[in-house]
């Protein structure tokens, strides 16, 4: 299935899909999308266009993750948030450990159940190394002609394997329109990532390109309007650092 990310006219205040759609489509999302944009507005980024990413952690580590639901319902989280920044209503999904293990994608039409499946399609599960799953997202977008920037959810549990890699990565990708969002899930202390978080500007990266969150051990147990600022917490302060660069236009 192609996914368009050509530019549209901006809404200054609507989402990219209408509740009437979401509705009639995946009624369960409402609730989700409603949520998702009072965080947005709360945020000042309401009529914000954007292609959502999500990367989602295969290391042996997450396997409670996935049995309990947990992932699942991030990929439902993310798709009602992309509800309100990109109007294809799909979500490119790229699972990774040792290596990138597949691509997939969920949408308004087939996100029920659906997580669990893929991730047991895709063989044993590994170790971690973000570097393989962020040039996967970069090489996806920049092939598919974007004009909207990128708004990437990338979950783990841990630190990489091959730390200097991904901190490579990401701040080589800091000349890029795209924004990574890392949430943590258990119990790690997440020092890289709040490393990678922090990395300074200008003299690793042309502007701060990144956020982290840590969700915990329970993170289905976290309000869905607290996930949402979580998210986008650092968002509008990439938009407008990027926008002043000259990453993003407009």
């Amino acid at each position: 299935m192609a996914i368009d990310y050509r530019k549209r006219p901006k809404a200054p205040s609507a989402g990219a899909i209408t509740l009437e759609k979401v509705a009639h489509s995946a009624p369960e999302l409402v609730s989700l999308y409603k949520t998702a944009a009072v965080s947005l507005a709360k945020h000042e980024v309401s009529g914000q266009r954007a292609a959502v990413y999500l990367v989602l952690d295969r290391s042996g580590s997450m396997r409670p993750y996935y049995r309990d639901g947990s992932v699942q319902h991030l990929a439902e989280q993310t798709l009602a948030l992309a509800a309100n920044l990109d109007d294809d209503g799909v979500v490119p999904v790229v699972f990774f450990s040792t290596e990138v293990d597949g691509v997939a994608e969920i949408g308004l039409d087939a996100f029920r159940d659906r997580i669990n499946p893929l991730h047991e399609s895709m063989g044993p599960l590994g170790r971690t190394n973000y570097h393989l799953a962020m040039q996967a997202v970069i090489d996806h977008y920049q092939s598919c002609g974007a004009d909207d920037p990128a708004f990437v959810v990338f979950q783990t549990d841990g630190s990489p394997t091959s730390k200097a890699a991904a901190e490579h990565v990401l701040c080589t990708a800091a000349k890029l329109p795209i924004f990574w969002q890392f949430i943590g899930f258990g119990d790690d202390e997440f020092r890289f990532l709040r490393k990678l978080d922090e990395l300074p500007v200008p003299e690793r990266r042309v502007i701060d390109n990144a956020g982290f969150f840590a969700a915990g051990k329970a993170p289905k147990d976290i309000s869905d309007g607290d996930l949402y600022d979580a998210l986008l917490g650092e968002f509008p302060a990439w938009l407008a650092a990027a926008r002043d660069a000259g990453v993003v236009s407009g």
